[in-house]
């Protein structure tokens, strides 16, 4: 513990006095019929769509409780805008797990950081041989709403998502990947390029060893009054071998320009030997991942089309990233990074109900902030490449690469902001301006501050300035801000940046934020009289 905070505080101040956050991680009930919203200040009326939300809502069933944040049952919310005016409604995914934990009226399904017991009813003989058969995957598709070929979904981290209606938010088929190609899982972050397709990572593994592959979705081409999932033309278009085939990376997303896709190879490794034995020992996944700092991070760099590129960096994480782009034969990466995988572990709903007070403090303090980064790979590394001179000639960047004798490329970052963000316990959860904006040169981008445990600030970083602009009160806690362009934009912060303000202080005082994207100020909230535990990621959709 004193280890992990003596590595923060050099740059971060030490928080006192961090408020109770346990209301923001309680059960709560769904409202399927949308409700109206009470309107203060302005809610611009260009503004026409769904602000959808997902994100856990439910952390028990009967007498069992899930252990950590990210085992909740999904629900998901929508916030839909039009003429000035906003409704509300939500509802709980109808997953198998979720129908199957109901049924029983207990935690039947495991989760990331929870392990289904054997049924009590079984006898014991059939109770023992139950730990050697390995669950199946969840179907608890919490973290994002994601969309192939025109059609929402909602996706976690395994082989399974759950197409929905973006509407009524009603449960369709579920989809398995693998039915489609040969993956074991996906990313719930995936990318668009401007034709249309999709993009995402998966895993696969089998006798040849364990390999991280880039998938391609292609664009719609649906028959009109078609009404189901449709991955036809999905494919793999490159396999990546795992470094360490026993002890493959974890990831949660990937970055990708305009003609190259970047994956990260990051030293929070999954021991595939105890994720085998882990059911047997009765323990949950999340302890089959490992820090492990003595490996590098690899950048593996996949041109669409001709092959991959490999470059190196010391050991950090990422959870997302910015933006990439390139740039006179250089790739530029922006992500948010820090210093000490283990902090995914730590979001167990023991340490997240925590009481206020020293103890509440002194966790909070140990963990490892996440700043932004950026990294420059120059993409024409050859054998007459010199050696041991950065290689990184961009004016504006002090990222620096470096060739070794042995032929590898070393990277090194350059910080993306200025001692002003320290004081908001750094960031995470980034967006852009993704429509007009990703894969392309940018200025701006917009996140949440991590001053307490849960995000308790919006900002808005300057790339060129290196200054931020901030939103934040005093038991208020944003989600993940989406930009939305303002119609006929002609600058990249012409728009609005939304996000849905909880609080632990006051029972149903939730509130749609709408803030002027240019200035950071409010133009205008939606109050709504419920309560919404504290959520993962979301996306604005856009009504004609």
């Amino acid at each position: 513990l004193f280890q992990r905070q003596h590595q923060c505080e050099y740059k971060c101040p030490l928080a006192m006095g961090l408020e109770d956050i346990a209301p923001l991680v309680r059960t709560v009930e769904e409202i399927p019929e949308p409700i109206t919203t009470v309107i203060k200040g302005n809610i611009p009326s260009w503004i026409n769509g769904s602000f959808l939300r997902n994100g856990p809502g439910k952390f028990e069933f009967g007498k069992d409780n899930f252990n950590h944040w990210f085992d909740g049952m999904a629900l998901m919310h929508r916030f839909y805008i039009h003429d000035g005016e906003v409704t509300y409604s939500s509802r709980f995914l109808r997953s198998d797990s979720y129908m199957r934990n109901s049924e029983k009226d207990r935690i039947v399904v495991c989760e990331f950081g929870t392990m289904a017991m054997p049924d009590p009813c079984k006898n014991f003989f059939s109770r023992f041989l139950s730990r050697f058969k390995i669950p199946k995957a969840t179907d608890n598709a919490s973290v994002n709403f994601v969309k192939y070929k025109g059609d929402y979904y909602v996706s976690t981290e395994t082989n399974y998502m759950r197409r929905v209606d973006p509407q009524s938010l009603e449960t369709k088929e579920k989809v398995d990947w693998s039915e489609y190609i040969a993956v074991n899982s996906a990313t719930a972050h995936p990318h668009y390029d401007r034709e249309g397709a999709s993009y995402n990572m998966g895993n696969s593994y089998g006798k040849g060893g364990f390999f991280y592959n880039i998938i391609r979705v292609p664009p719609p081409e649906k028959v009109a009054g078609e009404d189901k999932a449709d991955f036809s033309g999905a494919q793999v278009l490159c396999s990546i071998p795992a470094s360490d085939s026993r002890k493959p990376s974890y990831y949660h997303s990937f970055a990708m320009s305009e003609n190259y896709v970047v994956f990260i190879e990051q030293p929070i490794k999954l021991d595939l030997l105890k994720f085998m034995l882990f059911r047997i020992q009765g323990k949950s996944f999340d302890k089959v991942m490992t820090w492990e700092p003595q490996y590098d991070t690899i950048f593996h760099v996949v041109h669409r089309h001709t092959g991959e590129v490999c470059y190196s960096a010391p050991p950090m994480f990422t959870l997302h990233q910015i933006n990439a782009y390139e740039d006179k034969g250089f790739l530029v990466m922006d992500m948010c990074c820090g210093d000490d995988g283990d902090v995914i572990g730590d979001f167990t709903l023991e340490n997240l109900r925590r009481g206020p007070g020293e103890e509440m403090d002194k966790f909070y303090n140990s963990m490892c902030r996440n700043l932004p980064r950026r990294y420059v790979l120059p993409l024409t590394v050859t054998d007459d490449t010199p050696s041991d001179q950065n290689l990184v000639t961009l004016p504006f960047c002090q990222a620096t690469a470096v060739k070794t004798g042995c032929g590898k490329v070393l990277c090194t970052h350059e910080e993306l902001y200025d001692e002003e963000l320290f004081q908001y316990g750094g960031l995470e959860f980034p967006q852009i301006n993704y429509a007009h904006y990703n894969a392309r040169p940018y200025r701006y981008y917009y996140a949440c501050g991590f001053g307490h445990l849960f995000s308790d600030s919006l900002l808005k970083m300057d790339l060129e300035t290196k200054k931020l602009k901030a939103w934040r009160h005093p038991g208020l806690f944003p989600s993940e801000p989406v930009f939305v362009p303002a119609p006929n934009a002609t600058e990249e912060d012409d728009g609005v940046v939304m996000s849905i303000i909880i609080t632990p202080r006051t029972e149903k005082s939730t509130f749609l934020l709408v803030l002027d994207a240019k200035t950071f100020t409010e133009l205008g909230r939606a109050e709504v009289p419920v309560n919404i535990p504290f959520g993962t990621h979301g996306v604005f959709n856009e009504m004609q």
